[in-house]
């Protein structure tokens, strides 16, 4: 990767490699398991013009987004809840009602849209994996199954389908092409709609040691900062944010055409941007000393792993998210440590890891199996995860979060 994909800066060496792994979304089912897995390198660069922080795009969106895609956003009770009280709000603030129209981008199973649908509020969802877009149709969620950009924007404007209200959540994050994503949001707004984008925020990922998150879906990691820069080169500007505890800490923005948008700079916009530059965003050190500490992470998760093992313990795994194979696959953790994951979704139980090829299994068989200690994968949604399986006390079973720091919770 020789340049940057927001401001096409020249890139310099990477500051992190987490080796080559394997498409984190890419679950293997059992007759695959003979066959040779794919594995590209998870190099972390960041351009020091703009300071977007990326990897480059081995694998193409269009492969990572099949019609196999297994990840459906409505198996986690806080994210729906997240959703639901973002409806509400956004509906609230920016008087949406059965005159508006509302399209999310990267709409998924229809997680979010079915509480505007609730409303009787017009929607559309644009989503590019059939998989999960067939389930959102099925609820009746107006779903296109297409990649959103300049050429799907203009279709819509053709087509009179401008937004009072465009969402995206967790998706500028996953297209290698930002500024044609961008570009198209520009183009679909009405004159005085707004766009509100959620991402994880990469000064979270660097404070809190959120490695895990880096994975080949993830093709940019983002702040503010990069963020205005690139909305601002296509005629959007930011006029308010939102710090989030969702995903280890994420951000809100909204944004708004800069030419007849109509909504006040909020005081939090210039705050934040200090703030991150008061985190050192715009110095190479900051990523450096990231690197240091994402190799003493791995370095005490194997070492407890390993005093477990010795000790006779019976390990598994709890969740199959993306992040926990970036996890599995650099700290080199398989069948030698972990016996088993689970996981809430039937898309995925029955499958493999990939890469480490554990198998995956319904919940109910922890409580069937009682091993001694629980390794949470998708450490974002602890506590959720706790209390539903807080059955494993009965047995003496513990827990075990791997970020920031490796910890047990009984």
């Amino acid at each position: 990767m020789n340049e940057c994909r927001s401001c096409a800066a020249p890139l310099g060496a990477p500051f992190l490699s987490l080796g080559a792994s394997p498409v984190s979304n890419a679950y293997l089912r059992a007759e695959q398991l003979s066959a040779m897995e794919p594995t590209w390198p998870l190099d972390l660069h960041v351009c020091e013009q703009c300071w977007l922080v990326q990897l480059d795009e081995f694998q193409r969106a269009d492969h990572i987004f099949s019609e196999d895609y297994a990840y459906f956003s409505s198996f986690s009770a806080s994210w729906l809840a997240h959703c639901r009280t973002y409806t509400e709000n956004v509906t609230a603030r920016f008087g949406l009602d059965r005159e508006s129209f509302v399209v999310e981008v990267a709409s998924n199973d229809g997680y979010l849209l079915q509480y505007f649908r609730d409303k009787g509020i017009p929607l559309l969802g644009i989503e590019p994996a059939a998989s999960v877009a067939n389930a959102a149709i099925a609820k009746g969620i107006p779903t296109e199954i297409v990649f959103f950009g300049v050429a799907q924007a203009e279709a819509m404007r053709a087509r009179g389908q401008l937004a009072d209200l465009l969402a995206g959540n967790n998706v500028l994050a996953h297209n290698p092409n930002i500024n044609d994503f961008v570009g198209g949001i520009a183009r679909v707004l009405k004159p005085t709609g707004i766009a509100t984008l959620e991402f994880p925020h990469l000064v979270r990922m660097l404070e809190a040691n959120q490695f895990d998150t880096i994975y080949h879906e993830h093709f940019s990691y983002l702040s503010l900062i990069a963020v205005e820069a690139l909305f601002e080169r296509h005629g959007l500007v930011i006029f308010d944010v939102d710090e989030l505890p969702t995903h280890g800490g994420s951000l809100r923005i909204y944004a708004q055409l800069k030419a007849t948008g109509t909504h006040a700079v909020e005081a939090r916009v210039p705050a934040l941007r200090t703030a991150e530059e008061a985190a050192g965003l715009r110095s190479l050190a900051t990523y450096t000393k990231f690197r240091e500490q994402v190799v003493e992470t791995k370095r005490k998760l194997l070492t407890l792993l390993v005093e477990l093992k010795r000790a006779g313990k019976r390990i598994v795994g709890y969740g199959a998210p993306a992040k926990g194979n970036t996890l599995l696959n650099y700290c080199g953790i398989r069948g030698d440590f972990l016996d088993y994951t689970v996981d809430s979704s039937p898309h995925k139980q029955g499958r493999f890891l990939p890469g480490t090829r554990l198998p995956i299994h319904a919940p109910a068989k922890i409580l069937e199996d009682k091993p001694d200690f629980v390794l949470i994968l998708p450490w974002n949604i602890r506590d959720e995860i706790i209390a539903q399986m807080r059955g494993i006390s009965e047995w003496g079973g513990k827990f075990i979060v791997p970020i920031p720091v490796p910890e047990i919770v009984a």
